[in-house]
């Protein structure tokens, strides 16, 4: 998506060659307009698709699966990180390690929401080491429910997300995938599918 690229080349800040900021447009202060074309962009990739639901897991990843979900006419689901009273029986859940937190927690969604009957698509912000979207792959797996896809907005390719969600023969579609960074720069793969064409690094912010 290149204007997401535009973005992350203009604002994105690249702390380390890891770690990225883009909070100024995405994940912090949101570029609304930005996160409605997401939103349809993910429905020309995933559309053809019988999708009755979106999952993701908050907070982050609201804002983009609310877009998505909004574009393609159904509901969308966010897991919750916390125990909630509200949520006290009925519920899926799985087991999820943040790298970025240096945490373990315990993801659920509300048993009455997602069922056999559906058929969803996973939409977060970033896919790094892919922990927390295997998580949301486990409970879709454990509802019954049919898994269309996962689609990220910003894919840390040279990190072992990716193939995880491959090899649990998830089908996996970024709209930014970033080969390499470091301070200053980031070198985008060109084709987000194939992955074979890499471009010039380019200043960041």
């Amino acid at each position: 998506m290149k204007v997401l690229e535009e973005r992350i080349r203009q604002e994105g800040l690249i702390l380390s060659d890891t770690v990225m900021k883009v909070d100024s447009f995405l994940n912090h202060q949101v570029d609304t307009e930005l996160a409605l074309a997401i939103g349809q962009e993910f429905k020309s990739i995933f559309g053809d698709r019988p999708i009755t639901k979106v999952l993701t897991i908050e907070a982050s990843g609201i804002q983009f699966a609310m877009a998505t979900a909004i574009a393609l006419g159904v509901p969308f689901i966010y897991a919750k990180k916390k125990k909630v009273v509200t949520l006290a029986e009925g519920v899926y859940s799985a087991p999820v390690h943040s790298f970025t937190r240096g945490e373990h927690y315990q993801i659920s969604v509300s048993q009455k929401y997602l069922g056999a009957d559906d058929h969803v698509l996973i939409v977060d912000d970033f896919l790094a080491t892919g922990a927390a979207l295997v998580g949301l792959v486990d409970i879709v797996k454990e509802s019954g429910a049919g898994l269309a896809g996962v689609g990220c907005v910003i894919e840390k390719s040279f990190q072992e997300g990716r193939g995880l969600l491959e090899d649990m023969g998830v089908t996996v579609h970024s709209l930014a995938r970033i080969a390499s960074m470091s301070p200053g720069h980031v070198n985008f793969i060109e084709d987000h599918n194939t992955g074979e064409l890499i471009k010039e690094s380019v200043a960041g912010c």
